[in-house]
């Protein structure tokens, strides 16, 4: 990136934060000491430009999110090849960040994690380094990526990510179960959990209602972050549906949390259909509407 560029990019995202500031105020999504936030892979089938996706944010009255490293690697002016890109990885300003952070806090949004395409088997060191720094810099606690398979690379990221101070959430898809972090966790105290409710209930079996919230229970200190989906059983078909219409148990994971006062962002992950005349801002405002309903009940378990 050339002077010229990052100056042209801190510009902008002074431009930006000045116009979402002055004309949509700020929101907050934090109920009852539970912050809702959202994946801002939930915006993908709307445009994607960072600018556009801090508007979409907005536009949600979401003020904490995980961070899809494409389009802020975009906006600093990566590369598209897979070899450049890790070339410029290894050498981008870190500095070069920080006008990033500076642009959604100042619209009332934190970034509390970072999803860059950087910490997969296949990428170096200097690449996963990288995703850490970037993530410290953005303001992010965690960095997240799928739970591998081979533990020696969970151990790897646990050890750059020890050097580093920033934990790695290991997400689950329909592997996911009381087991299947105990390798990493065992690893390394910056191995952690970013704990998926929807998938884990739709992969049926010995998953359930109340495994699930004795695993949340069991395991706080160690869950950076949850994803949040509306998901049936494996019986019922493992489909992803509106909150409020699937087997995952929302109201009892969100009253948990708040009850117990475990410190663990929520993320709104979209995967369910949208409707017609409606789009994803929308469905992402609905569910955050849905968990404040609950999260505003001050009945406890």
């Amino acid at each position: 990136m050339t002077f010229t560029s990052l100056a042209k990019n801190i510009l902008s995202a002074l431009f930006c934060t000045i116009f979402v500031t002055l004309s949509l105020g700020q929101s907050n999504s934090k109920f009852n000491t539970v912050q809702i936030g959202v994946i801002t892979y939930s915006y993908r089938s709307m445009p994607a430009s960072l600018e556009e996706l801090l508007l979409q944010v907005k536009g949600s009255e979401i003020s904490g999110v995980e961070l899809m490293g494409g389009p802020v690697e975009a906006y600093l002016g990566a590369p598209t090849d897979k070899k450049a890109l890790a070339e410029w990885r290894a050498t981008v300003p870190i500095k070069a960040f920080k006008p990033i952070r500076k642009m959604f806090k100042k619209a009332g949004i934190e970034i509390y994690a970072f999803k860059p395409s950087a910490l997969g088997p296949d990428n170096t060191d200097e690449e996963i380094a990288y995703a850490l720094k970037a993530a410290k810099k953005l303001g992010a606690r965690s960095v997240t990526v799928e739970l591998p398979k081979d533990t020696a690379h969970s151990a790897r990221l646990g050890r750059i990510a020890k050097k580093h101070k920033v934990l790695i959430g290991y997400h689950n898809h329909l592997q996911g179960n009381d087991e299947a972090w105990k390798t990493a966790l065992q690893q390394s105290k910056y191995n952690s959990i970013n704990l998926d409710c929807g998938h884990y209930i739709a992969a049926g079996g010995n998953n359930t209602r109340e495994s699930l919230l004795s695993f949340i229970a069991a395991n706080h200190q160690r869950i950076s972050s949850i994803h949040l989906k509306d998901r049936t059983t494996q019986e019922n078909g493992a489909l992803n549906l509106p909150w409020g219409q699937g087997d995952t148990p929302i109201h009892d994971i969100l009253t948990l949390l708040r009850d117990k006062k475990y410190r663990i962002p929520v993320t709104i992950e979209l995967e369910h259909q949208i409707p017609e005349h409606s789009n994803a801002v929308e469905e992402v405002r609905k569910s955050k509407d849905f968990a404040k309903e609950i999260l505003s009940n001050q009945h406890a378990l």
